[in-house]
């Protein structure tokens, strides 16, 4: 993705997309978890990725049920089961928002490293790892020298 959009942002869009419709989340996801070299934006999109697969089925589930009830003539047979889909789905559509939401706060608040904090850290890190390495060649270069020394 381009550098011009911060790390919260690109979580949020991805969590609206997922919100929104499966295809919007297949395009802006799945771009993210092919192309993006950030692991915490591949981590959103797996995240969004489960949950909105977990909202599809359910959406599927009430649609197959939907359709039995058509076919079964509702109007005169069930309108218990009629009156069920419809609390079935007002239910999932504000569980629905009610999870996409607090995820999408949740990774929009939350405070994570820095792409220049991490890479000062690496090179700290490598200056360190060089620096107990050149000591140690030095002290393995020393202890010889003593040794040749004191056996002339």
């Amino acid at each position: 993705m381009k550098e011009g959009w911060s790390n919260r942002w690109k979580k949020l869009l991805i969590w609206v997309c997922g919100y929104l419709n499966i295809i919007a989340f297949a395009i802006v996801g799945g771009y993210t978890i092919v192309k993006s070299d950030d692991k915490e934006l591949k981590k959103t999109s797996h995240k969004a990725f489960v949950i909105t697969v977990i909202f599809t089925i359910i959406e599927a589930f009430l649609a197959i049920y939907s359709a039995c009830l058509s076919m079964a003539n509702t109007q005169t047979y069930s309108s218990g089961a009629s009156e069920a889909l419809t609390w079935l789905r007002a239910i999932d559509t504000i569980a629905k928002t009610i999870v996409f939401a607090i995820f999408a706060i949740i990774d929009f608040c939350a405070k994570g490293e820095k792409r220049e904090d991490k890479q000062e850290k690496k090179a700290k890190s490598e200056t360190e790892d060089n620096k107990d390495e050149s000591m140690k060649t030095d002290s393995e270069s020393n202890q010889g020298d003593d040794f040749t020394k004191s056996s002339f």
